[in-house]
């Protein structure tokens, strides 16, 4: 049996990268979001997650999906799978780490095999569509 492990994520590239956090504790970044609250769309817990990890207010008229990517969940048993659910939007404020979040980082793709399985995709397609160096 597959246990899917559901998330919402902010996809946020500038200059040719992409922005992306790092829990405390851990080795492996992640892109910034979360799972939704019972329910929560995912406009909703976008909003409510980026705003608790980065301190920034998404503009809930600019969010745009970009797409869902499954994979092999890190550090879970096998058969263990994420899905992100990918969406860009634009901030009013300045990113901050807070709550769990112990940095954030650009990321370019020759950082690919810092990031999860999931986000491994992400890059790839970020990398096809001409958006990440």
């Amino acid at each position: 049996m597959t246990t899917l492990i559901d998330k919402i994520a902010w996809v946020r590239v500038s200059e040719g990268r992409l922005l992306g956090a790092r829990s405390i504790g851990k080795a492996i970044y992640y892109i910034p979001g979360g799972k939704r609250e019972p329910g929560e769309t995912d406009a909703e817990a976008l909003i409510r997650e980026i705003e608790e990890e980065l301190t920034v207010r998404i503009r809930p008229e600019t969010i745009r999906y970009y797409g869902t990517y499954e994979a092999q969940a890190d550090g879970k048993p096998a058969g263990v799978q994420v899905r992100l659910t990918c969406y860009a939007a634009d901030v009013e404020g300045e990113l901050q780490p807070a709550s769990e979040i112990e940095e954030i980082v650009w990321l370019t793709y020759a950082d690919r095999e810092r990031v999860s399985q999931a986000s491994q995709l992400l890059f790839d397609q970020l990398k096809q569509d001409g958006l990440l160096l």
